[in-house]
C-alpha cells in the first residue's frame, strides 16, 4: 500500500526503518550551513516562469543558451604556465594537441605584482607559479606559432592587467591579427585581490581607474573580448562558503557595474562583455545549485537596479576551474575522483568554460600526464557521460531547486551586508569580507579537526608510509635564460624611444585620459612591466592593507 500523506509516510514507514537503522551521525549541512532536509517533496508555491523560465530566456536559471551543450560544449581551457615562455609554449601546444580549445595563461608572482624577472624582490619567484612576463620579447616566445585569431586566450591577471592585455595586442599586431578578431578573457578583477589573494599594486581608487580604462578601451577595439573576469574562485579558495562565494563576487560585479556607469559607460553595452570565474567544490548539489543561482540572482539584478534591457548584459557567463584547496597531498590520485566531481558539477551547472586541476597540484605543478589525465576528464564527461545531452538535466528536482532558492536567499543577505558598509570598495577598506572569510575558514578547519568533515585520505581513511610523487621541478637554467633575454631586450632597444612613452605614460596617469593606449604604445617600444608599474607606482601610490 503506498502511503498517501507525509505524515503517514513518517508513521508507517520513516520512523520504524530508524528505530532500525539510525541515520549517520555526519553533518548532513554543506559550506554554506544551509540545512539539508531528509526528504524534499513538491513546493506548492513553486513558479516555473518566475523561478526557472526556459533556458537562454530569462531569469536564465536553465542556463544563458537555449540548447546549451547540444549545440556547443564548453570551453576546455586547462590553466598552464612556469618556468619561461620556451617550456610554457611547449605546454600551450601539447594541450591544444590534447584537445583544449582555449589558453588560460597563469603569470609567476613577480609579473602579477609588477616585477621585472631581474628585479631583486624576483629572486626565488621567477617562473614559480607561473610564466614570467617582462617585455614584449617573452609574450613573442609565449605565442610563437600559436594563431591568435584561431583560439580563445583567458589571462589571470589583475594589478598588471593592462600590461599584460597591450602586450597580447602586440603580439596579434605581429601575426597580423587586428585587435577586432581577438577573443579572450582577461581577468581585472583587482577587488578580490584586496579580499582574498593580497596580488594588488596601488590603492582600489587607482585600481578600480585600470580596470575602466580597459572596459572603455575594448568597447571600442576589442569588440569580441570579454573585459573582467569577475572572481569568486580565489574568494571561496581563501575559505568562503559556497553562498558568500556567490554572494561577495556578485558585490565585487556590482561595484565595477557602478564605476563603468560613473565613468560615462553604457550598461547594457559594457554589461554584455561582462564574465564571472567561478570555484566547483566536493558538494556537488550545493555547486549546482549556486551556478544557478548566480545566473538568477545576476539577471535580476541588472534589471532591478540598472533597467538593463540588453539580454547578453543580464546574464551570467562563467569559467568555472575545479577546487584547488580541496586536493589533498595524501592519496594524490584520490584527487582525480575529487576533479571528476568538481567538473560534473559545473556542468550540470551550466558553465561555459571548465578547467580541471591535476592530481598533484597540491604538491606542485603538474606534470603533463597529470594535465592530460585532467583534460581527458573534461572529454569524457563530455562525450562518454550524456550529461552534455540535455538542457539543466536536474531543473524540476525538489532538492535542487529549494537549494538553488536557499542559496539565492541566503547571497541576497550578505549582499545586504555589503550595501549597508556601503557596497564593495568600502567593505574591502573596512575588513568586512576578509573577516567573514576568516570566520568561516576556521569554522570549517575545526569541522575537519573534529571529524565533522570527512576527508578522505587525511582524516578517515589514512595510510601510513603514502609514496612521494613525482614533481615538476624547475630547472634554474630557465629562469637565467628569462633574465639574460630581459638584459637583452634592455641592450638592444631605443632607449630615447621607451624613455618618451613612460613620460607619456606618466601624464596620462596624471590624467582623466584613458591609459591604455599609452600603456600600448610602451610595451610596442619593449619599455619593461616593471618600468611600466614603477611610473604607476609613482603617480598612484602603492596600497598597504591593515590587519583585521
Amino acid at each position: 500500500m503506498t502511503s498517501n500523506s507525509k505524515s503517514q509516510w513518517k508513521r508507517e514507514t520513516l520512523h520504524p526503518a530508524l528505530e532500525r537503522y539510525p541515520e549517520r551521525k555526519e553533518k548532513f549541512t554543506p559550506s554554506s550551513n544551509i540545512e539539508i532536509k531528509r526528504l524534499y517533496t513538491p513546493d506548492p508555491e513553486f513558479d516555473y516562469h518566475e523561478q526557472l523560465g526556459y533556458p537562454g530566456e530569462f531569469p536564465y536559471t536553465r542556463g544563458v543558451q537555449p540548447t546549451m551543450y547540444r549545440g556547443k560544449l564548453w570551453t576546455m581551457r586547462q590553466y598552464a604556465g612556469f618556468a619561461s615562455a620556451e617550456e610554457s609554449n611547449k605546454r600551450y601546444k601539447y594541450l591544444l594537441k590534447q584537445g583544449t580549445k582555449g589558453l588560460s595563461v597563469a603569470f609567476d608572482l613577480p609579473t602579477q605584482i609588477g616585477y621585472d624577472s631581474d628585479h631583486e624582490l624576483a629572486e626565488g619567484e621567477v617562473g614559480r607559479v607561473g610564466v614570467p612576463i617582462s617585455s614584449l620579447r617573452d609574450m613573442e616566445v609565449l605565442f610563437d606559432g600559436i594563431p591568435l585569431d584561431e583560439v580563445s586566450t583567458s589571462m589571470t591577471i589583475n594589478s598588471t592587467a593592462p600590461i599584460l592585455l597591450a602586450l597580447y595586442i602586440a603580439v596579434a599586431e605581429q601575426q597580423g591579427v587586428p585587435s577586432e578578431k581577438l577573443r579572450g578573457t582577461v581577468q581585472n578583477d583587482i577587488l578580490k585581490e584586496y579580499i582574498a589573494r593580497g596580488t594588488y599594486i596601488y590603492p582600489p581608487e587607482h585600481s578600480m581607474r585600470l580596470v575602466t580604462d580597459i572596459f572603455e578601451y575594448c568597447e571600442d577595439n576589442l569588440p569580441k573580448w570579454n573585459t573582467i573576469s569577475i572572481s569568486g574562485y580565489h574568494i571561496r579558495e581563501a575559505g568562503a562558503t559556497a553562498a558568500q562565494e556567490l554572494a561577495f563576487t556578485v558585490a565585487n560585479g556590482l561595484a565595477y557595474v557602478d564605476a563603468a556607469i560613473d565613468r560615462g559607460l553604457d550598461v547594457n553595452t559594457f554589461g554584455a562583455h561582462l564574465s564571472f570565474f567561478f570555484n566547483a567544490h566536493n558538494n556537488f548539489f550545493e555547486e549546482i545549485a549556486k551556478f544557478r543561482a548566480a545566473r538568477r540572482l545576476w539577471a535580476r539584478l541588472m534589471t532591478e537596479r540598472y533597467d538593463v534591457t540588453n539580454p547578453r548584459a543580464m546574464q551570467v557567463r562563467f569559467h568555472t576551474q575545479t577546487g584547488g584547496s580541496t586536493l589533498t597531498a595524501q592519496q594524490m590520485e584520490n584527487n582525480v575522483a575529487r576533479t571528476t566531481i568538481q567538473a560534473l558539477a559545473a556542468v550540470l551547472g551550466g558553465t561555459q568554460s571548465l578547467h580541471t586541476n591535476g592530481k598533484d597540484e597540491a604538491v606542485g605543478l603538474p606534470t603533463e600526464e597529470s594535465a592530460r589525465t585532467a583534460i581527458r576528464t573534461q572529454q569524457i564527461l563530455a562525450h562518454e557521460s550524456g550529461v552534455a545531452d540535455t538542457v539543466d538535466p536536474l531543473a524540476g528536482s525538489y532538492f535542487v531547486e529549494s537549494l538553488t532558492d536557499d542559496i539565492e536567499e541566503q547571497a541576497r543577505e550578505i549582499l545586504g551586508e555589503v550595501e549597508e558598509l556601503g557596497g564593495a570598495v568600502n567593505a574591502v577598506e573596512s575588513g568586512y569580507f576578509q573577516r567573514e572569510i576568516g570566520k568561516s575558514a576556521y569554522r570549517y578547519q575545526q569541522e575537519v579537526e573534529k571529524g565533522e568533515q570527512i576527508v578522505v585520505g587525511v582524516n578517515k581513511y589514512a595510510e601510513e608510509n603514502d609514496p612521494e610523487p613525482d614533481i615538476l621541478q624547475i630547472d634554474p637554467e630557465q629562469t637565467q635564460r628569462q633574465i639574460d633575454r630581459l638584459q637583452s631586450v634592455k641592450w638592444e632597444r631605443d632607449a630615447e624611444r621607451v624613455q618618451t612613452s613612460l613620460e607619456k605614460i606618466r601624464r596620462m596617469a596624471d590624467s582623466d585620459e584613458n591609459l591604455m593606449p599609452a600603456i600600448l604604445e610602451g610595451v610596442k617600444s619593449y619599455a619593461t612591466l616593471g618600468e611600466i608599474s614603477n611610473v604607476l607606482r609613482e603617480v598612484f601610490g602603492e596600497y598597504e592593507s591593515a590587519n583585521y
